[in-house]
Parts: structure tokens; sequence; C-alpha cells
């Protein structure tokens, strides 16, 4: 144990997270978090300065995505809490370790309603709805249970955001704690008996079907296995993409909202369901039940998920990859007859499916075959809630885990993928970075492009322009509404990054958007590529 002399609780703070091997923190310094980064010159961690507190949640959130460490923010109190919420609700929504640690008014204060400085009357009661737990810390001592806590969070359980407020007297305290980490509990392991009943229903199955969620992110290799020994077709939620290589011939990918997929889930006696909430926006069947011919099995690290939305005939509280790995040893013996018919059929589902897309989406599919074209299979994508995106995430195959970062299901907010983009190349500095977002969201954080020009990131940030907020524009006529505030004036873009010393272009062929890509991944610092939805050369 290693307890730290005269050390203020900010300074031991930053040792314990550098004790747990953080190598960056994202925020805006204030008056009341100023004694956090007293101690931050004396350690490895590097700080990162968003321009707003949403840009520093979400580039912990792109950050945790891509490195499957948790990110870390500095927040100030109140309007640094408030403005962060956003992001901290996204990071929930889609189960993303991100620890926020925040200021808040004196002891004797809280609560009280006086005037103090950003003032709220309870920060804590604010986070707790997006959070997995928030604390107040009330003295030093109480530092190190508490930072142990947030990450076996992180580390055995549904990794979502921790809010840790400290009350600006309190940081300033001196303390003897210790500034070691504590050991990482252990994952929750699978019930043997659990999984032998799952092994037995999955031999037995003649038409098995296997559905993987974001809680699977982390068990490709097993999870892979499993699929080519059952020869079964598997199915992709949003959060899942490139958890199986969706180059895989029975790979479905990211298609439960389409009506062939779903005959393939009614036609199946047996559909294995891992890590996955089976939420409306996994579907997309507005006012339609989720329905199920054969046996449903669920495995979740969340015990509450279980049950949720699909009642399983078996249920199993297990970490993914441990889950999976148990499931290999119960079929190590199976030989599978159907691998070359599902193989068939996924091809023939796939071909089908491009009949079922929405308007527009062959345009959409006609840039994603572009970007596919000139990105390797390292590269990652944060995507932002635009048409263009809603398209790719069936239209566009994902190859590796943690490389499709997308805000469109869930929580759904707009402005994700430029910050994201900066946490992800950050957490990946040799892999190259797309960020795709509309006109409309790159408006929410646009300021974020100084943060990677002062960086020096080769980020690229293809921004999709269909004059405004077209998906609600095309919703509002669908519903037979008047369109009204969703069309919006866009800034000249390549003027705006000039101003932010970005490099611009606006792609008229598919040769000149592929070369765009290239140069941007090449250059130091961002590049916006405008791509817009009316240019000649996507009509279809």
């Amino acid at each position: 144990m290693h307890n730290s002399p005269s050390l203020s609780c900010g300074q031991t703070l930053v040792k314990l997270l550098e004790a747990y091997g953080t190598d960056t923190i994202f925020g805006i310094p204030g008056v009341h978090t100023v004694e956090l980064y007293r101690e931050l010159p004396n350690t490895s961690i590097r700080h990162i300065t968003p321009r707003h507190e949403q840009g520093a949640g979400f580039m912990a959130d792109g950050y945790a995505r891509t490195s499957g460490r948790p990110g870390i923010c500095f927040l100030i109190t109140g309007p640094g809490i408030t403005n962060a919420a956003t992001a901290l609700a996204q990071a929930y929504s889609d189960s993303v370790p991100v620890l926020a640690i925040s200021s808040v008014n004196r002891t004797g204060t809280l609560r009280r309603g006086l005037g103090c400085l950003h003032e709220l009357p309870s920060q804590r009661n604010l986070t707790a709805q997006f959070t997995a737990f928030s604390h107040t810390v009330l003295t030093p001592d109480e530092l190190p249970a508490v930072i142990a806590e947030a990450f076996a969070v992180f580390g055995s359980r549904r990794p979502r955001p921790v809010h840790i407020e400290i009350p600006i007297d309190v940081l300033t305290q001196p303390g003897r704690v210790t500034t070691a980490a504590a050991s990482a509990p252990s994952r929750p392991a699978p019930d043997s008996s659990v999984t032998r009943e799952i092994g037995n229903l999955l031999k037995g199955a003649a038409a098995p079907v296997v559905i993987l969620g974001g809680g699977a992110r982390d068990a490709g290799p097993v999870a892979t296995q499993l699929i080519d020994r059952l020869g079964a077709p598997v199915l992709l939620t949003v959060a899942a993409k490139g958890i199986i290589d969706e180059r895989h011939p029975l790979c479905v990918g990211a298609a439960l909202q389409f009506a062939p997929v779903q005959s393939l889930i009614e036609a199946a006696d047996v559909v294995l369901a891992v890590g996955t909430e089976f939420s409306e926006t996994d579907w997309w069947r507005e006012n339609e039940p989720l329905r199920f011919g054969g046996t449903v099995l669920r495995i979740d690290i969340d015990p509450r998920q279980l049950t949720r939305n699909v009642e399983p005939a078996v249920s199993l509280v297990a970490d993914a990859t441990l889950a999976l790995h148990a499931l290999n040893n119960e079929l190590e013996s199976h030989v599978s007859a159907i691998t070359a018919t599902n193989t068939a059929r996924v091809a023939q589902l796939r071909n089908a499916i491009p009949a079922h897309w929405r308007a527009g989406t062959a345009k959409h599919a006609r840039v994603w075959d572009i970007i596919g074209t000139h990105l390797p299979d390292n590269a990652i994508i944060t995507a932002d809630s635009t048409q263009l995106v809603y398209s790719g995430n069936h239209c566009f195959g994902a190859h590796r885990p943690r490389t499709w970062h997308c805000s469109t299901t869930g929580y759904g907010t707009l402005g994700y993928a430029l910050p994201a983009a900066i946490g992800a190349q950050l957490a990946s500095p040799n892999d190259p970075v797309l960020a795709v977002m509309g006109d409309g969201g790159l408006m929410f954080t646009v300021a974020e492009l100084a943060s990677a020009v002062q960086l020096e990131l080769a980020i690229a940030v293809l921004v999709w322009h269909n004059q405004g907020y077209a998906e609600i524009r095309d919703y509002m006529r669908d519903h037979q509404i008047v369109p009204q505030g969703v069309d919006l004036t866009a800034p000249d873009l390549p003027r705006l990054a000039e101003a932010f010393g970005c490099a611009a272009c606006r792609p008229d062929s598919a040769e000149a958007l592929g070369t765009a890509l290239q140069r941007a991944f090449s250059r130091r610092g961002p590049s916006i590529i405008e791509l817009r939805e009316d240019a000649a050369f996507l009509d279809i």
C-alpha cells in the first residue's frame, strides 16, 4: 500500500487515476476545479481541452468505445455538469464506461440555496438519472473506495457512466490515503448447468439464429467460433457492428428491421441473443411486437435485462466472452449439418434486403460503397444522427469490433460524431478516423474543430449536406405535417474550415471523394469533406 504524504484530496485523486491506468483526461478548467490540475504535471496523464463540456463527454465516450478503457472527464460545478449531461446520457444508453469527476459547492452550502457560484439544488440527484451511481466525496478518506467502486462497475458490470463530485473545500483538504489501485474484480462467470442446457438446445436446433448486441462487443473471436460450429445465421444490432466481420458468409449484418430478417427470426426454432436489449431502436418496427416462432435464449451481464422486452425460455447472467467460451466447450464435438444451407440463405437475404430499403437509401449506399473502397479494415467511424448514417448502419459492413461508434440508436443525440472522433483518434492514433455527420448535426459541436486543429489530428469529417434536418422534414411529410423548423441556413463550409485552420473540399465525383479521404488521413490536422445530397455523381 502506498500512502501519500500531505497530498490534497485533488492531488490524491489524480494519483489514483494514474494508478488505474488513466492516460488521458478531457476537461475545461474552472475556478472550482483548479485543485484537480495541481498534480497533473507530475503524472503521465495528458489533458485535452475541448471547447464545450459536451465535447468533453463525447470525447471521453469516443475514447472509451475505441480503447475499451474508461474515458475520464473533469467538469466544473453547475454548468459543466449540465453541459455534459447529454453526452453522459448517450453513454448511459449505450453502456459506455465514462467517469465524470466534478467539483461542487462547499459542504456547508450544499442544498441550502444560498446563491453560490454555479449552484444547483443537487448535482448528484441530476446525474443519478444517467449514471450507474453518483457519489459526493465528503472526506479525502473516501476516495480510494469510491474510485475502486467506479472501476469495478467498468470492469465487472454493465459499464455505464459514473459521476463523482467533490466539494471545493474538500478538494484542498490534505489526506493520507492510498494512491494504489485496488485489484480488479472478476467478471461474472456462467453457471455450468445453465450453459449445458443452452448448449443442448443449440445442438438440437434445426434452424438456429444468433443475435449479438453491444454487450458482446469484446466477444468477437469466441462468437465467430460459435457461429462456425453452429452453422447458424448471425444478426447484429447497430451497437454490435464489427463483432463478427460482416463479410463472414453467415453474417446478415445489422438489418433487424427488415421484413426478410424478421421472417428468418420467426422461422428459427432456437434464437440465442447475447448482450442485447431488444430495444425499439434495434428493430424499428413501429407498433409491431417482436415475434419469435421458437425458443428464445438470452445471455446478459445485467440480470435486469434478461426479462425486458422479450421473455426467454432460458436465461444466463454472465459476461458474454466467458459465456460464449463455455458454450464453445459444450459444442466442441458438434458438427453442423446446416452450414451450407444457411450460407446460401444468408446470401439470399443480403440480396433481398435492398428491396425493403426506404427511399433514398440507394444513394446513401453508393456513398458507403465509395467510402468502403478507400478505408482500411482498421478505420474507425464515428457516426451522427443523419440520414446517411441511418442507412450506413445496414449498408456499410464493419470488419472489426470497436470501429463503428454511432449515436443514431438509443438516446440518439446530435453532435456526437466530431468530438467522439477526437476521443477515438487519441485512443488509437495509428488508425484512420472518419466522422460522419449532417450539416445540422455539425453545428451542435462545430467548435470542436478547434480542438482537433490544436491537437493536429488527421480526422476526416464527412458532412452530408441535405439543407437542414432532413430526417425530421421527411417524417413531417410522411405524417401529413407541413414541414416547419427544419430548413436551415448552413455556413459556407470551406470558408468555415479555413477559419478554423482545417482543409476542406466539395467532391464532385466518386474519384474525388476517394482522393479527399486519402488526403485527409495523410495530412496534419482535420479535413472537412462536404458531400451534397444533390451531387450529380450520386444519382442512381
